[in-house]
C-alpha cells in the first residue's frame, strides 16, 4: 500500500508542476533522488508518466518534464477514489471512538 501512496503523491505533484526538476520533486515529497526516480520508473513503465529530455537553446542545459499520460489521469483518479474511501472509514472509526469516550465519561 505505501508503493501505491508514494505513486499517487508523485502523479499528483506532477500534475501539478510537470517542469519541476526532479530534485524540487524529492524534496516537496520527502523522498531521497533515487526513491523519486525508482517511483518514476515504475510509473514510465506502467505507461503512466512520460518523462522527455529538452534542452534550453540558449545555454544547452538539459531539463525534465513529466506528463501524466492519459492511462496516469485514470489511474491517479482511482487512486484518489481509493484514498478518499479509506481516509472516510478511518474517519467513521475514529467518531465511534469518541463517541463510546463521550458517553462513557458523561454519566
Amino acid at each position: 500500500m505505501r508503493r501505491s501512496q508514494d505513486q499517487f503523491n508523485v502523479l499528483r505533484k506532477i500534475q501539478k508542476n510537470p517542469d519541476s526538476s526532479q530534485r524540487k520533486l524529492a524534496e516537496e515529497l520527502g523522498f531521497s533522488l533515487g526513491k523519486l526516480n525508482y517511483v518514476l520508473r515504475a510509473l514510465q513503465k506502467k505507461g503512466l508518466v512520460k518523462i522527455r529530455n529538452f534542452q534550453k537553446q540558449k545555454d544547452k542545459v538539459n531539463y525534465i518534464q513529466h506528463v501524466l499520460t492519459p492511462k496516469g489521469i485514470v489511474e491517479r483518479t482511482k487512486l484518489t477514489i481509493n484514498f478518499m474511501k479509506r481516509k472516510k472509514v478511518e474517519y467513521d472509526e475514529l467518531r465511534k471512538e469518541v463517541e463510546e469516550l463521550r458517553k462513557r465519561y458523561q454519566k
